[in-house]
C-alpha cells in the first residue's frame, strides 16, 4: 500500500489560475457563491462539506480541483444514471472522466482501471456498492487518489430522507484506501443530518460551506386537488412544449396520468421501478434528449437526472416530506431561468400516507408522521412559500414578499376563526374522539349517511350545525385547529383526532384565530379565472433561439449526447442575444469557453451567420461582447426589449436594476451612437403638441446640455420627461 504522502496529489492554485482553468475549461467568468472558497479549501488538502442547493454548481467544487489536480479524484454517486451524465459532460469538455459500476463488462472494467493506475483519468465515479468489493479496493490502492468527493451525502444519515445502509460504510473504506481528504456534497440537509453525517464521516472538523437554500428563480404555488385532472392538463398545455415533471405517490397513478396526458396531446411517458428495464431507461434517455416533453414518474425519477432546462416540477400527489420535496422541486431550473413548481393538495394524501406508515416501529412512524404535519402546514398556510422552506433549513429570510409563490402574488383570505374552531372542536369531543376527518366534517355539514346514522350521531347535540359552509371548508378548519395545536392526530390510529388540553381550555376561554380561506380556481369555460403572473419579458431573439434549439437537438443526436451537453439553455439565449459572428466571439458567450467553442462551435456560428445574412441584421455584437460581463449584456438586453416595446418600468424590474438606473443606461447607449424608439412608451406620456414642445427647445438651444433643459422647462414639464424627449431627440436628429 502506498504511503498517505505518496499518493496525496492534490495542488494548490491561486485565484487568478483557478478563474483562468474555469474560463477554458467550463467556459464561465466568475465563480458563484461559495464555489472558490470550496476549491481553494479542498486544494489545501482539507476536508470539506458542502450544503448547496440543486442548481447552485455543487459539481463544479469536486469537478474542477480534480482536473487541475495530479492523480484521480474518486466520486462515490448513488445513481449509475448521474455517472452517465457526469461523464458524459466531462467527455464533452475534453476530460478523461469514467465511471466504475455493474453496467460495464469485464474487459470494460479492466480498462477502466488500466487507464485510473496509469494516470489518464482525472474523475472516476463510483457507486458505494462498487466501491465496497474488495478487488476495487486493492485496485485503488494502487492508484494515486487526489481526494474523495462523497456526493448525495445526506444518504448516510438515518434521519435524511434517502438513506441508504451502504453509504454508512464509506468512511471504513476510504481509510483503507488512505488517508486524504474528504469532499461531503448535499442540496439538503438539515441540521440533525448535517451532525450525523459529520460523525459518521469522522470529519467533525471539517470546513462547512453552506449556501443560501433560496432559489430565486423558482416559482412555488400550491392549488387544491379539486378537479385535478382537468388543472393538470391545462397546466401542461401552458407550458407548450417545454421539459417537466411530474410525481405521483403510486406506479399505478404513474400509468394513469401518463396515458391521460398522451391522450390529450401531450407528449408524455411513464417512469417506475415496476416498467421492463429497457423501456424505463428508453423514457429516461428520450426526456434527456428532448425527444419526449414530460416524465410522469415516482419519486426515484430524477435524483440521477442532470438535466438543467427542466421548467416546471408538479406534485400531483403531496410529497412525505419537506425534504424530499425541496430536492424534487429542485429539478426545476438548474440553468438559473424560471421554474414554475406547482403541488396539488388534498389532506386525504397525508392521510392515505400515514396509513402506509401503520406497520413501522413506533419511532419511525412518529417521525414519518411529523414530517408530514410540516409538509400540510406548509400547503395549507398563507405566509410566504420561500419563508416556509427556508425556515425548516434553519434560514431566515428577511424580505416581506417573495414575489414568486402564490401567498405572496395573491394572498389568501384571512377571517375571524373562534366560533369554526370551536364548532369542530365540539364535534370531535361530541363524537368520542374516535373518528377521522370526513365523518367530523359530515356531523358538522348534518349529513345524515349510514356510517353517521348507524353511531346515532344525527341525534347527538352539534350535528348539522355548519351546514351553511361546504365540506372543504371544513376540512381546513379542522386542519387549521391542528396546527394550533387544538387538536391532535392519535398515533396509534393514524386519522383519528383528539382534543388537546389547550384545545378543552380554548372552549371555556376563546380568543382571536385567523385562519386563512383557500383560493378557490376554476377550472373551465369563459368564466375561468386568469392568474396573473409575472411578465415574461425575452430580451433575445425568439427566432433564432428556436432554430439554436433545433440545431442543439441534431447535433446532439448525431454525438449520441443529451441537448443540454451541447450548450445549455442560458448559452443559447446569450447567442440569440449576442449573435456572436466569429469562433472568438463565441468563446466569450457565458457556459461555452474554450473546448466546447471547438468540439461543437462552427455549425452554430454557420447558423447565426446565415441568419443575420437571410435578415439583414447589423449587429454590434462584435464589439459590445468583448466587454464582457453584466453591463455589456445589460445594454444588449434593453435594446431589444425597447425594440419589442416593452414598458420601461417592465424592463428594469427584468434586469434587478431601478428605473433611474435604466434611464441613465438608455442615455448612455444613445450617447455612444445606437437610435432608440422610445416613442411607444413616450406617447403615453405626452400628447403630440407637448412633444414638439420640447423638441422645439432643443433644436435652438446652444449646448443641447441636459441639466439646463431640465432648469429650463421644470415650470412645465418633469425631469423625467425632459430626459425621455431628450432621448428621442438625439436619435432622430444626431443618429
Amino acid at each position: 500500500m502506498q504511503s498517505a504522502k505518496d499518493k496525496k496529489m492534490i495542488k494548490t492554485a491561486n485565484t487568478s489560475i483557478l478563474k483562468a482553468d474555469l474560463k477554458k475549461i467550463f467556459g464561465y467568468d466568475e465563480f458563484r457563491g461559495d464555489q472558490e472558497k470550496v476549491i481553494h479549501n479542498i486544494l489545501a488538502g482539507k476536508n470539506t462539506f458542502v450544503i448547496m442547493p440543486t442548481g447552485a454548481g455543487k459539481s463544479l467544487c469536486y469537478q474542477l480541483p480534480a482536473i487541475i489536480s495530479g492523480g484521480t479524484t474518486i466520486v462515490i454517486s448513488p445513481l449509475i444514471a448521474l455517472m452517465k451524465n457526469q461523464v458524459d459532460q466531462m467527455v464533452a469538455l475534453g476530460v478523461n472522466a469514467k465511471f466504475l459500476n455493474s453496467t460495464l463488462t469485464k474487459s470494460e472494467i479492466k480498462k477502466v482501471k488500466q487507464e485510473v493506475i496509469s494516470g489518464e483519468v482525472k474523475l472516476l465515479y463510483v457507486a458505494p456498492e462498487s466501491l465496497i468489493k474488495q478487488d476495487n479496493i486493492d485496485f485503488l490502492n494502487e492508484a494515486n487518489i487526489a481526494f474523495v468527493a462523497i456526493d448525495e451525502v445526506h444518504c448516510i444519515s438515518e434521519w435524511g430522507h434517502d438513506f441508504r445502509p451502504e453509504y454508512r460504510r464509506i468512511r471504513t473504506i476510504v481509510s483503507q484506501i488512505g488517508e486524504m481528504p474528504i469532499m461531503a456534497l448535499t442540496a439538503t440537509a438539515t441540521p440533525k443530518v448535517q451532525l450525523d453525517v459529520m460523525k459518521n464521516l469522522n470529519m467533525e472538523g471539517a470546513n462547512l460551506f453552506k449556501s443560501s437554500f433560496n432559489r430565486p428563480n423558482l416559482q412555488y404555488e400550491v392549488k387544491p386537488k379539486q378537479q385535478a385532472k382537468k388543472i393538470l392538463i391545462k397546466f401542461v398545455k401552458e407550458q407548450n412544449g417545454k421539459s417537466g415533471i411530474i410525481y405521483c405517490l403510486s406506479r399505478k397513478k404513474v400509468q394513469e396520468i401518463a396515458e391521460l396526458l398522451k391522450v390529450n396531446g401531450v407528449n408524455a411517458a411513464p417512469y417506475h421501478a415496476g416498467m421492463e428495464s429497457h423501456q424505463r431507461i428508453a423514457n429516461q434517455d428520450g426526456f434527456l434528449n428532448e425527444e419526449i416533453d414530460v416524465i410522469v414518474a415516482t419519486i426515484a425519477f430524477g435524483m440521477g437526472i442532470d438535466k438543467p432546462d427542466v421548467r416546471f416540477v408538479i406534485h400531483y400527489d403531496a410529497p412525505k416530506s419537506i425534504e424530499g420535496y425541496y430536492q424534487e422541486t429542485g429539478r426545476a431550473g438548474r440553468d438559473g431561468l424560471e421554474g414554475i413548481c406547482l403541488m396539488l393538495y388534498s389532506y386525504n394524501d397525508v392521510l392515505k400516507l400515514e396509513k402506509f406508515n401503520k406497520d413501522k416501529p413506533v419511532t419511525e412512524r412518529e417521525n414519518s408522521k411529523l414530517l408530514l404535519e410540516e409538509i400540510a402546514y406548509y400547503a395549507e398556510s398563507s405566509v410566504c412559500r420561500r419563508t416556509q422552506l427556508l425556515h425548516y433549513f434553519g434560514e431566515e429570510y428577511d424580505q416581506d414578499n417573495c414575489g414568486m409563490c402564490d401567498n405572496c402574488q395573491r394572498p389568501k383570505e384571512q377571517f375571524e376563526g373562534a366560533e369554526y374552531l370551536k364548532t369542530i372542536i365540539n364535534a370531535v369531543l361530541n363524537t368520542q374522539e374516535r373518528f377521522e376527518i370526513n365523518h367530523i366534517v359530515n356531523f358538522v355539514l348534518g349529513k345524515k349517511n349510514q356510517h353517521i346514522k348507524s353511531y346515532g350521531h344525527d341525534q347527538l347535540p352539534g350535528f348539522g350545525t355548519g351546514a351553511e359552509e361546504q365540506d372543504f371548508f371544513w376540512k381546513a378548519v379542522l386542519r387549521q385547529a391542528l396546527f394550533n395545536e387544538l387538536l391532535l392526530k392519535d398515533i396509534d390510529t393514524p386519522g383519528i383526532f383528539k382534543v388537546t388540553l389547550k384545545g378543552k381550555e380554548y372552549l371555556k376561554k376563546s380568543y382571536s384565530i385567523k385562519l386563512s380561506r383557500d383560493h378557490e380556481y376554476q377550472t373551465g369555460g369563459e368564466e375561468e379565472e386568469i392568474e396573473k403572473s409575472k411578465p415574461s419579458l425575452q430580451s433575445y431573439d425568439t427566432t433564432l433561439f428556436n432554430l439554436l434549439k433545433g440545431l442543439r437537438k441534431t447535433v446532439a443526436k448525431q454525438k449520441s449526447l443529451p441537448p443540454y451537453v451541447i450548450f445549455q439553455e442560458p448559452a443559447l439565449e446569450e447567442m440569440a442575444t449576442f449573435y456572436p459572428s466569429t469562433m472568438e466571439n463565441l468563446r466569450m458567450i457565458i457556459g461555452v469557453g474554450e473546448s466546447k467553442a471547438r468540439k461543437f462551435g462552427k455549425p452554430f456560428l454557420d447558423l447565426i451567420n446565415q441568419y443575420l445574412s437571410d435578415n439583414d441584421i447589423m449587429t454590434a455584437s462584435d464589439v459590445l461582447i468583448k466587454s464582457s460581463g453584466a453591463k455589456s449584456r445589460n445594454k444588449i438586453s434593453i435594446i431589444n426589449q425597447i425594440d419589442k416595446k416593452y414598458d420601461l418600468e417592465d424592463i428594469a424590474s427584468s434586469l434587478g436594476i431601478t428605473y433611474e438606473s435604466l434611464i441613465t443606461e438608455i442615455e448612455n447607449i444613445c450617447e455612444s451612437g445606437t437610435r432608440l424608439n422610445l416613442n411607444y412608451y413616450l406617447d403615453q406620456l405626452l400628447d403630440d403638441e407637448r412633444q414638439d414642445d420640447i423638441i422645439d427647445y432643443f433644436l435652438v438651444s446652444e449646448s443641447g446640455e441636459l441639466s439646463e433643459a431640465i432648469i429650463d422647462l421644470e415650470e412645465e414639464y418633469s425631469e423625467d420627461e425632459v430626459r425621455l424627449m431628450r432621448i428621442k431627440f438625439m436619435s432622430e436628429y444626431a443618429h
